[in-house]
């Protein structure tokens, strides 16, 4: 463990920055731009790389393991460059803590006034703090720095090996478990199925990054069926792979839908837009985990038993590096003090040399409700609560009709229209009266396994989950979603089920987030293929124990859009 706020060393740090120039130790595989785009590092475009800046989940929950007091695991998942268990120099990640105490249940009028107005009202508390955060950075060379800062134990980092499980002792002897490494990928879902049923053309179609506002999701209703004449994006047993390993060039447009009902087969089935396989088996991801007493995360673990968690990468800007022939006598006297300091002065934490590139807080506060806006949004996006109240409106006017055509209730009013239409609103307050039961309804669990406590814990609400744009960890839970994210969570499933009238019966069962999950109300439903949307399961077992995802693959495959 070492102290950051050691004053010789910030000393001779100034002085070596000044005297040599330290962007010497500038990595040969550097952006070629400054990016703050989510968009730019989405590689589902087919003129996007891959990139390690792209961020695929953040998982958040109090760990099993309770020997060293109690714990929260916070893991962040990203793009394996430049392969798995090899991380770019030149990138940065971050994840953010921060303490709270649990709110009480909401109890104001069901409206969009009082719903923004009560969400204003905890500003300081969800969006004006400045959380701790764990700040990881690389050499090239197989080691990452930790720093910890903001923490009730003060400011310190500790270099670590990648791919190894690490011990960091806390200025006061406590225990972090650490992993940064190649992992499996853990985000099991049936991403076709996904972008089949919001008719996203990049997923199918070679579609550039300068097209994403007008040939992203092109205008055809959302579905969870096939719609007759849907040729674009129903099946194709001609072109089975569509979509998973290849693409095709986009036709001419246009591109409405004209039809006026759901395809069929002959027995009268309809088909389902998903099949149920994991588009990531078989991938890996990189990550960094950690394992962290909650002690260590707030002064007061006995009252704040809610940890908000979000993460960030970072990339070098283009004016903090320069060429790697700077002049001789820079070299030379780089030489000089290069066997002091390297292991020290090979990583750059410094956050000034970094733009924020990419954040994950939510599971599909991005992927459905916003358009991975190129405006770093980040965790502060309650500006955007009327646009996601419009989003999720043009959502339901897709999966309310299918859903009541499976003959299971939903919380969204569609005026029992028989098919999906695509509407879209330009004000928030035209398209409230349609989502208001489903932002306002208590998301049901489907037993009281998650309530490990057996407190007096409220459900969530659905607007409650995407503002702020964090995981909000409950301690006195599993932390199953929506109270934290664990690796098994099928959330993408859990998302589709905020569709749903958790007040009613899904067949002879109440409604609730894991209905949609269940095999059997696939088996029973007039549809082709009878599977549930996305995986059960990870392609491979998680570990019982820490860092719990799964061995990596040998790298063999291509990675696909996420």
């Amino acid at each position: 463990m070492k102290q950051i706020n050691n004053h010789g060393k910030n000393k001779r740090r100034a002085f070596l920055h000044a005297a040599l120039g330290l962007s010497l130790l500038v990595s040969a595989n550097t952006w070629c731009a400054d990016h703050n785009d989510p968009n730019a590092v989405n590689s589902i475009y087919s003129d996007v790389p891959l990139s390690p800046a792209d961020l695929y989940d953040i998982f958040g929950y109090p760990s099993s393991d309770t020997a060293n007091g109690e714990a929260m695991v916070a893991q962040l998942t990203f793009a394996p460059l430049p392969s798995t268990g090899v991380f770019d120099p030149d990138m940065m990640y971050k994840i953010h803590l921060a303490g709270a105490k649990r709110a009480s249940d909401y109890k104001g009028d069901e409206t969009l006034e009082v719903m923004v107005t009560y969400l204003e009202t905890l500003k300081k508390t969800l969006f004006d703090f400045n959380a701790a955060e764990i700040k990881v950075t690389f050499n090239g060379k197989g080691k990452a720095r930790v720093d910890f800062t903001g923490f009730p134990e003060g400011n310190f980092y500790e270099i670590v090996e990648t791919n190894k499980v690490a011990i960091i002792k806390t200025p006061k002897g406590q225990k972090i478990k650490t992993f940064i490494g190649g992992r499996d990928d853990a985000f099991f879902n049936n991403l076709p199925g996904f972008f089949r049923s919001i008719n996203y053309a990049p997923q199918f179609y070679k579609v550039s990054v300068g097209k994403y506002k007008s040939l992203a999701e092109l205008p055809i209703p959302k579905t969870l069926l096939e719609l007759e004449g849907n040729d674009l994006f129903n099946y194709n047993p001609q072109k089975p792979e569509l979509g998973w390993t290849v693409k095709d060039e986009l036709p001419a447009g246009p591109y409405e839908w004209k039809g006026t009902a759901y395809k069929k087969d002959a027995n009268g089935n309809y088909r389902f837009v998903y099949d149920g396989r994991d588009a990531q088996a078989g991938r890996n991801v990189n990550t960094i985990g950690f394992e962290i007493p909650l002690a260590f995360i707030t002064a007061e673990p006995a009252t704040d038993r809610i940890v908000r968690m979000w993460g960030g990468s970072y990339v070098r800007k283009a004016s903090s590096l320069v060429k790697a022939h700077a002049p001789n006598m820079f070299k030379s006297a780089w030489l000089g003090v290069k066997n002091m300091f390297t292991q020290e002065l090979e990583f750059n934490n410094r956050d000034s040399d970094y733009n924020q590139v990419d954040h994950d807080g939510v599971p599909f506060s991005d992927a459905a409700l916003s358009m991975r806006y190129d405006s770093h949004v980040g965790v502060v996006n309650l500006q955007y609560l009327r646009e996601f109240t419009t989003r999720f409106a043009h959502l339901g006017w897709g999966f309310g009709p299918s859903i009541s055509t499976l003959g299971l209730p939903t919380c969204f009013d569609h005026d029992n229209s028989p098919i999906p239409v695509h509407k879209t609103y330009a004000l928030a307050t035209a398209a409230f009266p349609r989502v208001k039961n489903c932002f306002f309804q208590k998301l049901a669990m489907p037993d009281n396994n998650w309530n490990k406590s057996g407190k007096d814990i409220p459900l969530r609400r659905t607007f409650e989950i995407f503002l702020p744009n964090l995981t909000a960890v409950d301690m006195d839970t599993t932390g199953t979603w929506p109270f934290g994210r664990r690796p098994e969570d099928q959330v993408a499933t859990r998302f589709l089920a905020t569709f749903l009238d958790m007040t009613k019966k899904c067949g002879n069962e109440p409604c609730n987030i894991e209905t949609l999950n269940l095999p059997a109300l696939w088996e029973n439903a007039p549809i082709e293929p009878k599977t549930v949307p996305n995986p059960r399961f990870n392609d491979k077992p998680f570990l019982p124990d820490f860092p719990y995802l799964a061995e990596p693959w040998p790298e063999k495959k291509s990675y696909p859009n996420k």
